[in-house]
């Protein structure tokens, strides 16, 4: 089976193949990357906009490995709710057939001095680099290991919200009868 991911950022490949290991036998899976455009913001702002982007990505890594079975989108976003900011990812999965299955991740709390970089128009993993002096953190750990303390990473929040939008696609309880 061939998974095409709409990403080349370390943290996001990985993830992707952890998650369709965790779902497929792993002697089956080819996974390549495609760099592809999101048709969103490079840091987008809404739910909304966050999960267009990962069905975006997800159509166009399809179309970008024309022998894919599976396109992958993931994208990372940033809302407010009650006057929080919070980041959070959204993953999608579209099968070759049109089967289209997403699911969001937790919602992380984003501090005020962070936020106002952002709202400068800095992306999020820019300004974490620039608040906290890490480096590249959105290939690493990313803002939820340096916010949780390691007790979370980008990479198993990933897997596991990867893991739930591949249920569809897996699990027995999805299938009609």
């Amino acid at each position: 089976m061939k998974v095409v991911v709409a990403s080349q950022n370390p943290v996001k490949v990985n993830a992707t193949l952890e998650a369709f290991r965790a779902q497929f036998p792993a002697d089956e899976i080819d996974l390549v990357s495609a760099s592809v455009p999101s048709g969103v913001a490079d840091q987008p702002m809404s739910d909304e906009e966050t999960r267009q982007g990962a069905v975006q990505r997800a159509e166009n890594a399809l179309e970008a490995e024309a022998d894919a079975d599976f396109g992958v989108g993931l994208e990372g976003g940033i809302c407010e709710l009650h006057g929080i900011a919070y980041t959070f990812a959204w993953m999608v999965v579209i099968s070759r057939e049109g089967q289209v299955s997403a699911s969001r991740s937790m919602l992380l709390p984003l501090p005020d001095k962070v936020m106002q970089l952002v709202r400068s128009g800095v992306e999020l993993g820019h300004a974490i680099d620039e608040i906290y002096g890490t480096e590249n953190i959105k290939q690493k750990a990313g803002a939820v290991g340096l916010l949780t303390g390691g007790r979370l990473t980008r990479t198993s929040t990933y897997v596991d919200t990867l893991f739930c939008a591949l249920l569809p696609f897996r699990s027995p309880a999805f299938k009609v009868t």
